[in-house]
């Protein structure tokens, strides 16, 4: 294949580029304290970002790994904050154990509560997930007010999540939520420290826990 440039790529194989990617990431990194599992989240997430602040920013419950696991092969199911995890997510890995993922916050009926009560509708998505859920993996990346409406339900023991992926990222609030998160000892979770996240690290970390319960 000709791309008719200066520059040619070192390879166009699909599994070559991830085994060239992950071998750099790995030299780049350097000396870690990450497990092995563990560093196979992180490495996506590096992966995903191509940000080594970022990757050693982040902080892994030592329970989480195996909640993720155990809620996957369970059939639980995954509740996103915001649609484009949903897309960029291995539906099918979850799915094939009954699980399945859910994201609520372009539901109508949340649109109007939201509005009714002048508050996002990322606060009520929650609420209505865990309405309609029992456990779960929740997966948030962009929305601080979702986590934090989401811990708010947890310490009130109305939630009691499998899993919390939380890495949402921006400037209002989301390295305080994920303060917040680091703190509970309720529920297992994957976080980061600082304003650094987002949608694309979440579903890294996601998908990699899924890629683990595969190999179970």
């Amino acid at each position: 294949m000709d791309f008719k440039t200066d520059f040619k790529p070192l390879t166009v194989d699909p599994d070559k580029i991830y085994d060239y990617s992950f071998a750099m990431i790995a030299e780049e990194m350097g000396p870690h304290n990450f497990s092995e599992d563990e560093w196979k989240i992180v490495r996506r997430i590096i992966h995903a970002s191509a940000d080594f602040e970022l990757g050693r920013s982040v902080i892994i419950h030592p329970d989480a790994i195996r909640a993720g696991i155990e809620a996957i092969h369970k059939g639980r199911h995954v509740i996103a904050d915001v649609q484009m995890i949903e897309s960029g997510t291995g539906k099918k890995r979850f799915q094939k154990y009954g699980g399945d993922l859910h994201c609520y916050i372009a539901d109508e009926d949340v649109t109007i509560e939201a509005k009714k009560q002048n508050t996002t509708r990322a606060i009520i998505s929650m609420q209505k997930a865990v309405r309609e859920n029992e456990g779960g993996i929740y997966a948030i990346g962009n929305a601080p007010t979702a986590l934090l409406e989401l811990i708010r339900l947890i310490k009130e023991g109305i939630a009691k999540p499998d899993l919390i992926i939380g890495m949402p990222v921006g400037f209002v609030s989301a390295a305080e939520s994920k303060e917040e998160l680091a703190k509970i000892t309720e529920v297992p979770f994957i976080t980061n420290i600082g304003r650094k996240g987002g949608s694309t690290v979440t579903v890294a970390a996601l998908n990699a826990i899924s890629l683990l319960a595969d190999q179970v």
